[in-house]
């Protein structure tokens, strides 16, 4: 249902050290991209993250109540993804635990103050 999702970031090179390390973990790779925008996915015709220096050329800046969630596979993965963020530069909005009886998540913002989130649900 869901084609990419896009992260504006201030400092693509940084972004990509961040992201390129990160979303390693879960196999992803960057695809393809130009100068402002790179797409990180294990295919292209998989749900894809993008990041991008905004067109406008204005800072880029996180919303109050957006947030991305990656799947972590199981805890030891959210606890690796988690991790992986913090030794990354990424900031702590939440140390992985559960918050419901099926779902544990961990919870962090990049360099660039976006949320995201390292999450298993087992319904």
């Amino acid at each position: 249902m869901i084609g990419y999702t896009t992260i504006g970031v201030s400092d693509m090179d940084k972004a990509c050290t961040f992201y390129s390390a990160l979303l390693a973990e879960l196999g992803a790779t960057q695809l393809f991209g130009m100068d402002r925008i790179k797409f990180y996915g294990t295919s292209a015709d998989a749900p894809m993250v993008a990041i991008c220096v905004p067109h406008n050329k204005a800072p880029p800046s996180s919303g109050n109540g957006n947030m991305i969630a990656f799947p972590g596979g199981d805890r030891a993965g959210v606890d690796r993804m988690y991790a992986k963020a913090i030794e990354l530069g990424a900031s702590d909005e939440g140390a992985p635990g559960d918050r419901m009886p099926f779902f544990y998540g961990g919870y962090v913002r990049d360099t660039d103050g976006n949320k995201l989130c390292f999450y298993e649900m087992k319904m």
